[in-house]
């Protein structure tokens, strides 16, 4: 039973001339491959820099479908499988110009929206792509090795543009552009990672299973099998490289969402002696900043700083903004 499974899993070799057709600009059409690469990746661009812009989930997903960069990082993990030095240079090299290319597009798009237009704080778009954590990783690495499972099997190829929206590659980028148009160097940054971690774990992910299930070109000699082995494990390095930071954001996270508890447990047993009650509150160290309403006498506020910097460990700063409670009402007295 096993050996079926293995035999049913195994790379179908009659499919690799189709599928090296595919994904490399290769031949008498290359300039036509590239030609409509771009007019993709620029159209994807442009939906895809609104559609964050605007806040608008559905437009990114669009973007997401439509954008054809998962091909040339497709074209770099085969070609590196295959052990093919020239053709990993040339697909890399096209994945490197489209990511200057996006993020030099999207800057473009984006340079004469008013400052006012893009709240870099609450916008979700932007917001979910610049502070990547180590779930990111792994969501990437599932994906990279999706990706390369549905583009190995000619029957289930169709599958590649769920892969891309999982993925996300060009919305990352297009948050890139509108950063550096905006002067947001720590959100260009967060962005700039989750896209290099999304782009190393598809080639090691993606490299893996078209390894495993025996995507090969029938005959390797030792120069072809050096390169495979030496790319793949600059790969490998450049994926843990990326990992670090995004496994201390992680802790970092976690340890934020914890303070946010303790501040929210602290804050209602401030209030449970009087007649009000929390409505909101946002806490960035070392500033803590509470809406509370009702009426009545307010409970002291040193009361609470003390409390929580006892908690924390650390000094803070405590803003309470008090709205009061209007009661109108058609009852009659009792």
């Amino acid at each position: 039973m096993l050996e079926n499974v293995i035999k049913i899993g195994r790379f179908d070799r009659s499919y690799l001339p189709e599928l090296q057709e595919k994904v490399f600009f290769e031949g008498k059409n290359a300039r036509r491959f590239q030609f409509n690469y771009f007019i993709l990746l620029t159209l994807a661009t442009i939906i895809s820099t609104y559609g964050v812009i605007s806040g608008s989930t559905a437009t990114v997903i669009g973007a997401m479908i439509i954008a054809p960069l998962m091909t040339p990082i497709m074209a770099t993990t085969l070609a590196i499988v295959l052990g093919d030095s020239k053709r990993t240079s040339e697909a890399l090299g096209m994945v490197i110009i489209s990511i200057f290319y996006v993020v030099f597009l999207a800057v473009l798009l984006s340079i004469w929206v008013s400052p006012f237009g893009i709240d870099f704080q609450v916008n979700q778009e932007i917001t979910s792509r610049t502070s990547p954590d180590i779930f990111a990783l792994f969501v990437a690495l599932a994906s990279g090795a999706a990706g390369a499972f549905a583009m190995s099997k000619k029957s289930i190829s169709d599958s590649l543009p769920g892969v891309a929206i999982a993925i996300s590659l060009v919305p990352p980028l297009s948050v890139v552009g509108i950063s550096f148009a905006k002067g947001q160097w720590d959100d260009a940054y967060g962005s700039l990672l989750l896209f290099l971690t999304n782009f190393f774990a598809i080639l090691v992910a993606g490299g893996a299973v078209l390894w495993i299930s025996g995507v090969n070109p029938g005959w390797m000699d030792e120069k072809q099998f050096k390169h495979r082995k030496k790319t793949f494990i600059i790969a490998v390095v450049c994926t843990i490289i990326v990992a670090m930071p995004l496994f201390f954001s992680g802790l970092e996270t976690m340890n934020h969402a914890k303070n946010d508890n303790t501040i929210y447990i602290l804050t209602s047993e401030w209030l449970t002696d009087s007649s009000y009650h929390l409505e909101k509150y946002t806490f960035r160290m070392p500033n803590y900043s509470a809406t509370i309403y009702g009426t009545g006498k307010v409970p002291p506020i040193e009361d609470l700083q003390n409390s929580i910097e006892k908690n924390l460990k650390t000094s803070i700063n405590v803003e309470v903004r008090v709205i009061p409670e209007t009661v109108l009402s058609t009852f009659p007295e009792i």
